[in-house]
């Protein structure tokens, strides 16, 4: 990978909240509702993690959350917050327009949603990012087009269709911009990606939904909505083991808390691993 040294930061596009069960998978619930308390309707909170990085001449994001598009009805099944990726940004004083790539880690709509946007309701979905070339695994792609998920309203092409002509496909393995890595992280969709980058401190890496919170750090603690859960538990333990191994902090993707985490064996117990919150990035 070639040699760059990024500064980011992590934005936070909109928090929301899913089906604990659903979340956790064969874990029972008296197990994961201690470390993800959940609502009255059974929901846990979730948040969309999103990271922007620069290098002093290109400005890259990571991920765009759920976008603006949902109407009343989605928004509240999700308990979605008002907010999405182009407020996040706002607030920083970074416009759309200058953001020269986006990478996603995967289609699902809470990762590809703010890849367009509406100007208000009813009105057609348009590219967020004018100025900006997306990257996406082929596999993803591919299946987000068949809409082929254990889901049936995750893959909604009002978030790819109208950026169709932007988007560069990868794959496997690759760099996708100099400095930047993809590697596979296969097990939550065929095709999701996580990405590898470098700052002032060492070495990050953004999974995806391998790991969506801190609670799931257990190699069992996969999600229902995973297509192979063996997979993602294998992909899991490769990954976090590098991460222990050669000091890697793991960049969380849905983490409502401290997103940013070391990795280290548990003490006791070799085979699992343990987190502990890393120092925000420097400006």
């Amino acid at each position: 990978m070639a040699e760059c040294i990024w500064k980011w930061r992590l934005l936070r596009a909109g928090s929301f909240r899913l089906d604990g069960g659903t979340m956790f998978g064969i874990i029972p619930r008296v197990l994961w509702a201690r470390l993800s308390p959940p609502d009255d309707l059974n929901r846990i909170t979730l948040q969309t993690n999103c990271l922007l990085l620069s290098d002093g001449t290109r400005r890259v994001l990571i991920e765009t959350g759920y976008g603006n598009k949902f109407d009343a009805k989605g928004r509240d099944m999700f308990a979605l917050e008002s907010r999405w990726i182009g407020d996040a940004l706002a607030e920083i004083g970074v416009d759309r327009g200058e953001i020269d790539a986006v990478i996603v880690t995967h289609l699902h709509f809470d990762h590809a949603g703010g890849l367009t946007h509406i100007e208000s309701p009813g009105a057609p979905p348009q590219p967020s990012f004018p100025n900006a070339k997306i990257y996406v695994q082929r596999t993803e792609w591919q299946d987000a087009l068949a809409n082929k998920s254990t889901m049936t309203r995750t893959y909604l092409r009002e978030n790819f269709d109208p950026v169709a002509d932007r988007v560069t496909l990868l794959d496997g393995e690759c760099e996708v911009i100099p400095g930047i890595r993809a590697v596979p992280t296969v097990g939550h969709t065929w095709g999701q990606q996580g990405l590898v980058f470098s700052d002032a401190s060492g070495t990050v890496i953004f999974p995806g939904d391998m790991m969506p919170t801190a609670a799931h750090v257990g190699l069992a603690y996969n999600m229902s909505y995973d297509v192979l859960p063996y997979e993602n538990l294998l992909t899991k333990r490769r990954l976090l083991t590098r991460c222990a191994e050669l000091g890697w902090r793991l960049a969380i993707d849905h983490e409502p808390g401290p997103a940013l985490v070391s990795v280290a064996r548990h003490p006791e117990r070799p085979d699992q691993f343990q987190l502990t919150a890393a120092p925000p990035p420097a400006d």
